[in-house]
């Protein structure tokens, strides 16, 4: 598929999708927020990728947030409807099997922020500012921002963000639990995928079924969780995966995972 607004590349089991607006910081229309989506579509059929990295073009931006010249006259139901794709985008990316990680390169603000917290986790560089400043533009976040970061970094935290329209940089982003480590910008690409390689490396099954039990786990009590969590630990054993995985280990070599 040809794309206008980002580009999707492979390199070996990794995709990666750039999110390609530089000259509005990568800010999101509509448009943009279709394409993520359809990119996201591409990489979870695409047998030959396992993992994910979503980042942004250029060296100031990862995304700005969502196009303000975009939503500045939007009625009400077109509002909703905006809204509505961009949690569609996101939630894709969420819910996919396959895992993603954010390479956030500079501002990830309102959209921006929220794109970055649908990824698994996140990597920031030295540079990267993150905030939920929708507020002080009389509107609340859209893309899910109001629900995410409250799960990620917990609702105090997450309130005093939203209410604020405060940014903060990668260091506090860090404290507060928002990123997973800060490296050097010139730097960031390449942690990323070594940390993409290593996740590509392991029982593809394994680390699916994973995320699967870990996002549905927090979604419900822990009762319900633990069982979501047997049936799939159960379901491992019988992949073949399992067998060269174990078997591996006691002849003390490398495994060699094909998926199955």
């Amino acid at each position: 598929m040809t794309y206008q607004n980002i580009l999707l590349e492979k390199e070996g089991r990794i995709a990666i999708l750039i999110i390609n607006r530089p000259k509005a910081l990568n800010a999101l229309n509509q448009d943009t927020l279709l394409e993520i989506k359809a990119a996201a579509m591409e990489v979870e059929a695409d047998p030959e990728v396992d993992v994910l990295i979503i980042t942004g073009a250029g060296d100031k931006s990862f995304v700005a947030g969502a196009d303000i010249a975009y939503m500045q006259n939007l009625t009400a139901v077109e509002g909703r409807i905006f809204g509505a794709v961009g949690q569609a985008a996101f939630r894709f990316i969420e819910a996919m099997e396959k895992p993603s990680i954010a390479a956030v390169n500079g501002f990830a603000l309102g959209g921006g922020c929220e794109l970055a917290m649908c990824c698994d986790f996140r990597i920031a560089s030295v540079n990267a500012r993150f905030g939920q400043p929708e507020v002080g533009l009389g509107i609340t976040p859209g893309f899910g921002g109001t629900q995410r970061l409250p799960r990620i970094v917990g609702p105090g935290m997450a309130k005093q963000l939203l209410y604020t329209a405060e940014v903060i940089d990668a260091s506090e982003a860090l404290r507060i639990g928002l990123v997973n480590k800060i490296v050097a910008s010139e730097d960031l690409m390449d942690t990323v995928k070594k940390i993409a390689r290593k996740i590509a490396s392991n029982g593809q099954i394994a680390v699916r079924y994973s995320k699967v039990a870990a996002n549905e786990g927090a979604q419900t009590d822990i009762d319900r969780a633990m069982t979501i969590e047997a049936d799939l630990f159960g379901l491992c054993f019988s992949t073949n995966d399992q067998k060269e995985g174990m078997t591996a280990f006691l002849e003390k070599r490398k495994p060699t995972f094909t998926g199955k």
